[in-house]
């Protein structure tokens, strides 16, 4: 094998791993599975795609091998391959965001009309949990939940928030997340929280970033 036989070879397995990534729902299912495993009905839901194209994307993906997959008597389970793929994701994430004056443009537009005050960071909410500051609740999927969670949280999905006000203990401040940075869940979830009386902030990361920085999860 000459040279550049061998660099064509290895840049064209580098570039099918990068096509893997290159669909917007495709980044969404990474997105889902990072919270844990699903089947394709359960994603499909998530993803707001019929099961027939869930199931294609998932087959681009372990193609490439970035989930793995079950089967549990009629139904598959899929989830992401192991954490070098949460971190590659993440990593592509933070590229775009220092690259890309789109992705702050809109993070801004949508974000600074629901947030009145500063998100927390892990810092933030690190310390406030050790000071008993604050009630953290989970607003995603219960399915997530169980899954893996912050230590400490609650669940309440945003679906059930209305219903559920009563669940949350009052006078200290309330803090909502879900999947990530992106995630419109706890966004929606502080707007119904503030209009309904609560004090309430929106964690700025999820569970992935959460886990991945050793932190403690129930």
């Amino acid at each position: 094998m000459k040279s550049h036989e061998f660099k064509d070879l290895v840049y064209e397995q580098f570039a099918k791993m990068a096509q893997a990534f290159a669909a917007p729902k495709r980044l969404e299912i990474i997105d889902v599975l990072a919270q844990g495993e699903r089947d394709v009905e359960s994603l499909s839901k998530q993803v707001a795609m019929t099961v027939a194209n869930t199931s294609r994307h998932l087959q681009i993906l372990k193609q490439a091998r970035l989930v793995d997959s079950r089967r549990e008597s009629v139904r598959i389970f899929y989830r992401l391959a192991d954490q070098d793929v949460l971190r590659c994701w993440i990593n592509l994430r933070a590229l775009a965001e220092k690259r890309s004056a789109e992705i702050k443009e809109i993070a801004r537009l949508f974000f600074e009309e629901r947030d009145s005050l500063e998100p927390l960071t892990k810092e933030d909410l690190i310390r406030r949990t050790q000071n008993n500051e604050v009630i953290v609740i989970d607003v995603r999927p219960v399915e997530e939940y169980r899954a893996g969670h912050i230590a400490g949280a609650l669940s309440i999905p945003v679906s059930e928030l209305k219903e559920r006000l009563d669940e949350i203990p009052t006078g200290r401040e309330v803090v909502a997340y879900c999947r990530g940075p992106y995630c419109v869940m706890s966004a929606e979830a502080m707007i119904i929280l503030r209009e309904s009386g609560f004090r309430a902030l929106r964690f700025k990361e999820g569970l992935p970033e959460w886990k991945e920085a050793g932190l403690p999860v129930d």
